[in-house]
């Protein structure tokens, strides 16, 4: 068997067989096919896509690359979260202390950013000290004694993904159902999780576009997981315009900490309470989603959510002083500049990913898969979609370390409209179980 033979089989629009994926995923593994070659296929896939069956085979032999995380020994439902990734998302960080808190286990095996999205990784990497990457041992000691970590993949959990991963980043093959779907599950399937809640974003901030794909893909996610016994779910969520007000790794751990101290932004924390609600009921702590989103709300406000938050930094190896002074700790951007408002009115139109390509020029993100990030820049919104503004009045706020920006504020100033009226969108469209 060629590798050569099965690009032209993918590139023709045939369903390559088992044994064409079974090759595919091994020679990644192994390194015997080249990245120019395991990009050719990449791209075939992207334009020609591929059967449930494919979907499903990719996924499993992805998983079947790697070890399987045996989780058996943590007490109780082990529940888990995963978003398909879009500008400002953060859900994850404040989301799986919040769940914690009630007593639910939560192993996250989690992603670094890919193009102009924010990789939960990432953010957590701009705590100093924090760790990502550590042994199946401490992980499930952790999650033994917290209910809680955040982890990167290790070098056993689905090795074939982990190379596919960064050369979609730089290969703008992101935006591809299987491959998304053979990504998500065959990390989320190896992790030992009993249950799952995917928020699929749509929307100009993500890589689902239009609501049709992001029920496409999260119909598929959903099939995957249940095939192999998992509980699951899906959510589609907006993404039209940044969820909440920071983009930027050290912006956004300190917004997520904002929020775990009751003074986060409404859109995040709606976010939050329900899919915790969702992640409640799974984990048999509430009978109801609306008990469970009840649950979420009182962690948030009572202190025990950003208790659970300031132990998973410390017991990784973080700056537990993060908690009560984020500035002091984590890394500051030496430029802020505003961006006032060109004329008064509605806040119309504010394109995420755009904002979120900004904030990778300002070093925030990857344009290449071994890029070095600047953890302190970014973008903070101080309006939002049917925002009302007076001309002069600040937008936003450049976070830079380098003191012209006028490229930056020429990409905003195309991306952000003003008019008399505006049409706020739904923060959450549906679920799909």
């Amino acid at each position: 068997m060629r590798m050569v033979d099965i690009i032209h089989a993918k590139r023709s629009g045939k369903e390559l067989t088992e044994e064409q994926i079974q090759y595919f995923v091994d020679g990644v593994v192994s390194g015997k096919i080249p990245d120019y070659q395991t990009s050719a296929l990449l791209m075939a896939i992207f334009f020609k896509g591929m059967t449930t069956e494919e979907q499903s085979t990719l996924t499993m032999k992805m998983m079947e690359s790697g070890d399987h995380l045996d989780l058996s020994s943590i007490h109780g439902v082990k529940v888990d979260k995963h978003s398909t990734g879009g500008v400002g998302d953060k859900t994850s960080i404040p989301l799986a202390t919040v769940v914690a808190a009630l007593g639910i286990p939560v192993p996250m095996i989690s992603g670094r950013g890919l193009g102009h999205t924010g990789g939960t990784l990432d953010k957590l990497e701009a705590i100093p000290g924090y760790q990502v990457e550590i042994s199946e041992q401490d992980f499930i000691k952790q999650v033994k004694k917290d209910h809680l970590a955040i982890i990167g993949a290790t070098g056993n959990i689905a090795p074939a993904d982990k190379k596919i991963y960064a050369l979609r980043d730089v290969t703008d093959t992101v935006d591809s159902i299987p491959l998304i779907a053979g990504s998500i599950m065959s990390k989320k399937i190896a992790s030992g999780t009993d249950a799952l809640v995917i928020d699929v974003k749509t929307g100009a901030g993500t890589f689902m576009k239009t609501l049709e794909d992001s029920k496409a893909l999260a119909r598929a996610l959903v099939d995957i997981g249940k095939g192999v016994g998992m509980q699951f779910m899906a959510l589609i969520t907006d993404m039209n315009q940044s969820l909440g007000n920071a983009i930027g790794n050290s912006l956004e751990i300190e917004e997520s900490i904002d929020l775990l101290k009751g003074n986060g932004p409404a859109d995040l924390e709606k976010l939050i309470v329900t899919i915790g609600g969702y992640m409640a009921v799974m984990g048999d702590k509430a009978k109801t989603t609306a008990e469970g989103q009840k649950m979420c709300e009182e962690v948030i406000h009572n202190g025990q959510a950003l208790d659970s938050f300031e132990a998973m930094v410390r017991d990784q190896g973080g700056d537990p002083n993060v908690v009560n002074d984020p500035n002091g700790v984590l890394p500051q951007a030496k430029y802020q500049i505003q961006l006032p408002a060109k004329t008064s009115g509605v806040i119309a139109k504010i394109v995420a990913d755009e904002v979120g390509v900004a904030s990778m020029l300002l070093g925030g993100g990857r344009q290449k898969a071994d890029n070095q990030l600047d953890y302190s820049v970014g973008i903070v919104l101080n309006k939002k979609i049917g925002d009302k503004v007076e001309s002069g009045e600040p937008l936003l706020t450049i976070y830079s370390n380098r003191e012209e920006v006028d490229d930056i504020k020429k990409l905003l100033y195309d991306n952000i409209e003003v008019a008399d009226t505006a049409k706020v969108p739904e923060l959450i469209y549906t679920t799909i179980e």
